[in-house]
């Protein structure tokens, strides 16, 4: 993984703590970090990547930037859903209180946060996410990050975290055991001023999305499949997302397989 784990700077005996434990989880090698610099421990181990445990949250140093748990414009957007209004992603899934959502790229979890918590206390959302540090991070996140109302709070600890390639993931599910499956692949075309996902870059999944995940996705929905995307993009057509629901100034649109 190119990776290794340390404290930071101030040492407590809870981030030493977390620090070995994520090393342990991920296989990495854990380092007495002492006063170095981050870049000294890229020099003298050779590494692009570090892991830091502060602040009672991971973070992941990464060439582009720094990749760190926060729910961002979920709470926003959470809030939004509260106040009866609506979000085009919960829209184009269809999803209402109960459901069985699959978000299958999870990334940094904003979009399994709102379907978390339009899914309710009675419906479950499993984010997978095939990069083992973004799946720590986001996943340790999750299950700690201090909410600022109970339902954020919950919304963030229903989600039930795989660190998995989805389609492998598909593969071993029955038929028709989620209500509503999701698909956020790394734009072909990404848009410019996406700046915050930058530190994602190095360390996520780039393929684009197959036409065998997406016959796979069919067989496991029960209601609908759903892909993310540029405005713009032929992905849609390509895979056979042949409804398109989004804002009309958006640059995102979602493609819908509807499939009830």
């Amino acid at each position: 993984m190119n990776t290794i784990a340390v404290t930071d700077r101030k040492t407590h005996s809870d981030s030493l703590v977390l620090a070995k434990a994520a090393a342990e989880r991920l296989g990495i090698p854990f380092v007495d970090r002492k006063k170095a610099s981050l870049a000294d421990l890229r020099a003298s181990y050779g590494v692009d990547n570090i892991l830091i445990a502060k602040k009672g949250l991971l973070y992941l140093d990464t060439p582009d930037g720094e990749l760190f748990f926060h729910p961002n414009m979920s709470q926003l957007r959470v809030k939004n859903l509260r106040l009866g209004q609506s979000d085009h992603m919960v829209e184009a899934m269809g999803i209402k209180p109960g459901m069985k959502v699959l978000d299958c790229t999870m990334g940094f979890g904003a979009d399994s946060i709102v379907a978390s918590f339009a899914a309710g206390d009675n419906g479950s959302v499993t984010g997978v996410e095939v990069s083992p540090l973004i799946a720590e991070v986001v996943g340790y996140g999750l299950s700690h990050f201090l909410a600022g109302n109970y339902e954020m709070h919950a919304a963030l600890r229903r989600i039930k975290v795989v660190n998995a390639d989805y389609l492998d993931f598909l593969k071993r599910q029955p038929d028709k055991s989620f209500d509503s499956i999701y698909f956020d692949p790394m734009f072909r075309h990404p848009l410019t001023d996406s700046k915050n996902i930058n530190p994602l870059r190095s360390v996520a999944d780039h393929r684009p999305l197959s036409e065998e995940a997406v016959a796979e996705a069919r067989r496991v929905a029960r209601h609908r499949v759903v892909m993310k995307e540029n405005a713009r993009s032929l992905e849609f057509a390509r895979l056979g997302f042949d409804t398109i629901m989004g804002g009309k100034y958006s640059k995102v649109h979602y493609g819908v397989i509807m499939l009830d």
